[in-house]
């Protein structure tokens, strides 16, 4: 038995039903798990939404020990990789797209870095004052996470890119990127030789004054935008680099699974009394 549904970034049924298919089996004899995936999903998602510690976990999650080892467990297995590449393609499929994208968009974000972050992964990026971490995601055009590289604010966006789109280059069949003007100079030819990837460099019209939306930019805007609605990356807490981008995969994979469920009928959580509240187990 699992436990009951109390947040509103606990899964839906239908949600899981989807990933839960996407989740490895056990295949270690002996090892049974005490605490059902599901209740592990939902633990991570919570972190991740509400920005807690894992030592802040709520009693009526498993022990934290114990999501934060499967959290570990899949990121080290790929199994998130490949839970957003399925779901990806669900949408690609339902949006009447081809399943494996050919164009991407490529972004970077600067956050600051709490005083959990080490300062030999950590930087500070002059141009937007922030002392702390720099983010390069790169989407499909539908704004759906394809990669995310995350490394120290110093990193200039020509330098960082080349990692990102490397990753992109070995996992996916995208080989037309755009980006904006920050991209612009030496990476566009070391792409174009290295990688044979094109990287369109989407100017601001000569005439506009003050923010434009551009048509080949908005999406990796507005996935960035709903990325940090989740307060874990509201700034980067993470000591290793590998792990903030695990979080970031873990909250595009909550935003995909509302996109493939949009128009359902969702599950209301119910709102616990004080009394129910202390009767939960310590």
């Amino acid at each position: 038995m699992g436990r009951e549904p109390a947040y509103p970034s606990d899964l839906t049924d239908e949600q899981w039903e989807i990933i839960e298919p996407m989740l490895p089996l056990i295949k270690e004899p002996g090892r049974v798990p005490v605490h059902p995936f599901r209740d592990i999903v939902d633990a991570i998602l919570y972190i991740d939404r509400s920005g807690c510690s894992w030592r802040q976990l709520p009693v009526d999650f498993p022990p934290w020990q114990t999501v934060y080892g499967w959290f570990r467990r899949w990121k080290e297995r790929g199994v998130t990789d490949r839970i957003l590449e399925e779901l990806r393609e669900q949408i690609r499929l339902a949006e009447g797209r081809e399943p494996q994208p050919s164009a991407g968009v490529i972004d970077s974000q600067s956050v600051r870095g709490a005083d959990t972050v080490g300062a030999d992964t950590r930087g500070y990026d002059a141009g937007k004052k922030v002392n702390g971490r720099k983010r390069f995601i790169v989407t499909d055009t539908l704004g759906l996470l394809v990669g995310v590289t995350v490394l120290a604010a110093s990193w200039q966006d020509r330098d960082g890119a080349k990692t990102a789109l490397l990753g992109v280059y070995l996992s996916t069949p995208i080989r037309y990127v755009f980006a904006d003007q920050r991209f612009a100079g030496r990476l566009v030819d070391w792409a174009a030789r290295t990688l044979r990837i094109v990287i369109d460099i989407v100017r601001k019209p000569a005439d506009q004054r003050g923010f434009a939306v551009h048509p080949k930019r908005w999406v990796i805007e507005r996935t960035l935008a709903w990325l940090t609605a989740h307060r874990r990356l509201a700034r980067d807490y993470e000591r290793d680099p590998s792990v903030s981008e695990e979080m970031i995969r873990w909250a595009a994979i909550s935003q995909m699974l509302r996109r493939v469920t949009r128009g359902k009928p969702v599950r209301r959580q119910q709102r616990r009394t004080l009394r129910q509240a202390r009767a939960l187990p310590l």
